[in-house]
């Protein structure tokens, strides 16, 4: 989610409900730390606790570093990266790559934890390849070395985000050991948030890709889980205050040039399913302007209500309506 769970976003998804968000990957190289991306990922103000901080990295050295510096800054949980399956990441031996070496696995774990006073979580995927599924071996050495959570993909790194995300690994993880497990990977509605608890026994979900562009799934989740009813979807006009409110946040965090740029990917995503979004897309390519994009966006969205679109949001495993944008009527 690098490039996507920027500040603006954390506090956004936080308010619909997300018990928890995480940075974007922050690298251990301090020679980035200076940067214009490190300085804006590692800027948290104003936003929920707790306040929880991902850093990636080969170095067991350069990864303590890297977590004083971010405590320091205000980082109430840091996060260990060892689930990116990215091409750059895995070349440096960061990310994923490490589930390779388990020894090295270990001594980043224990330099990190030794390191600071705040609890140090982990995300991982299954493995390196589906012939190299080790997550039960780094679950157990992540427990012994301190860590409090780890959170696993339901794919290899050599899947990437190919085909469909595995439970059976992360089921037998938690049978496994006692530290808190969280399931990630294709969890995209309330019935399935539902079916991979009950299916792996794990003590929470994480959310990705899902949430782009549909914020509210975090609160969808929550209330099926406690309700076992389904949430009304949002209205038209609660979506044009989220994504509108989205957007402003955005102009103010990176300045007006770069805001509208970024934001472009958000809106995108917001109206992925709406009808004639293509069109509306490739026209606000041409827009130079955050005032003019802002507009563009609402002025859309009313063109929906006024024709009696509603925003659905049910599970399209279950047989009811999947995510769209359809007649009311």
């Amino acid at each position: 989610m690098a490039g996507v769970t920027d500040r603006p976003f954390r506090q956004l998804v936080k308010r619909m409900g997300a018990g928890m968000a995480v940075s974007e990957m922050v690298a251990s190289n301090s020679k980035l730390w200076a940067t214009e991306k490190s300085i804006l990922r590692g800027d948290h103000t104003g936003e929920v606790d707790p306040i929880v901080v991902q850093i990636a990295g080969a170095a067991p050295a350069m990864m303590a570093d890297a977590a004083r510096y971010n405590v320091d800054r205000g980082a109430q949980i840091i996060d260990i990266n060892m689930g990116c399956p990215a091409k750059k990441v895995c070349n440096v031996y960061a990310g994923s790559a490490l589930l390779q070496d388990e020894p090295l696995v270990a001594q980043i774990l224990a330099a990190v934890v030794n390191a600071v006073d705040v609890p140090v979580s982990l995300k991982i995927r299954t493995g390196w390849s589906p012939a190299h599924k080790n997550a039960i071996n780094i679950a157990r050495i992540a427990e012994d070395t301190g860590i409090q959570s780890l959170a696993i993909h339901g794919r290899t790194r050599q899947d990437l985000y190919n085909g469909e995300a595995e439970y059976d690994t992360i089921a037998e993880v938690k049978s496994r050991v006692r530290i808190p497990i969280i399931a990630n990977g294709d969890i995209d509605s309330p019935d399935k948030a539902k079916r991979v608890l009950q299916y792996t026994g794990a003590d929470a979900i994480m959310i990705g890709r899902a949430a782009q562009g549909r914020p509210w799934i975090f609160r969808e989740i929550s209330w099926y889980l406690k309700t076992g009813t389904h949430m009304l979807p949002p209205t038209i006009d609660e979506v044009i205050d989220i994504a509108t409110a989205h957007l402003q946040n955005l102009y103010a965090f990176y300045g007006e040039e770069k805001g509208y740029r970024i934001a472009r990917k958000h809106i995108g995503w917001y109206l992925s399913q709406a009808p004639g979004s293509e069109i509306f897309r490739q026209q606000m390519l041409k827009l130079e302007s955050a005032d003019l994009q802002h507009v563009a966006v609402v002025s859309f969205l009313q063109k929906l209500k006024s024709e009696g679109r509603v925003f659905f949001a049910f599970d399209k495993n279950s047989g009811a309506a999947a995510d769209q944008l359809q007649s009311a009527a």
